[in-house]
């Protein structure tokens, strides 16, 4: 079973705004200090990687990742995508849209990817190859942020609230688990701002309610 465990960082609850993980590596702030490091090792399971994006620090809304690749942000620059490609021994896409915020823009696991609607058929078929899954563009009610509004992992998803009963159907095809509405961090419904995960272990914020964690459990676990 999945275990979950309360995180911060930077004394901030909004933990999926500087990690993103997979089943064997997550991608953490360059100078995270090492007492942090060593607890998302422990309990994620995974090696820690030391990354920047476009310079900063905000490597949740500037990637994606999954166990085949890794997709950034058009602003990433040459040195950081061969230092992640190295550190890695996976693909890495720097995809050329101009929409830079892919983590917002993109959910996925080993299983699917579900990205939204603004992107071009092209850049749909990229992000394919690159993470090596199927795609569906849709965006979730009229937003268009579906990576900041699932967050799943290859056990489960989470959904915004506002998800109709087709978009959850249509989520739930492409990422292999019927996903669960939920919020975090004492209801916000963006919810990949505050979670963090994989098969192994889920971090969520701390500001994160027992009620909100009783959908956690069923959802991942």
């Amino acid at each position: 079973m999945t275990e979950i465990h309360f995180f911060d960082i930077y004394r901030s609850a909004n933990i999926g705004i500087f990690l993103r993980a997979s089943e064997n590596f997550c991608l953490v702030p360059a100078g995270l200090p090492n007492t942090k490091t060593d607890k998302i090792v422990e309990m994620l399971r995974v090696k820690a990687i030391p990354a920047s994006i476009a310079g900063s620090r905000l490597i949740g809304p500037l990637s994606v990742i999954n166990s085949k690749g890794i997709i950034l942000s058009r602003l990433s620059d040459d040195v950081e995508v061969k230092n992640l490609s190295e550190t890695t021994g996976q693909n890495v896409l720097r995809l050329e849209s101009r929409f830079t915020s892919v983590g917002n823009l993109i959910a996925a696991n080993d299983h699917g990817a579900v990205i939204s609607d603004v992107f071009s058929d092209e850049s749909a078929k990229e992000v394919g190859k690159a993470l090596e899954v199927p795609v569906r563009k849709m965006r979730i009610g009229s937003y268009i942020q579906v990576g900041a509004m699932i967050s799943t992992t290859n056990s489960g998803a989470l959904v915004h609230p506002v998800a109709t009963e087709t978009e959850l159907r249509e989520i739930g095809e492409t990422l292999g688990f019927d996903p669960e509405p939920a919020t975090v961090n004492g209801g916000v419904p963006f919810v990949s701002s505050g979670i963090v995960g994989n098969t192994m272990g889920v971090l969520v914020g701390t500001l994160t309610r027992g009620s909100e964690l009783v959908i956690l459990g069923r959802a991942f676990g």
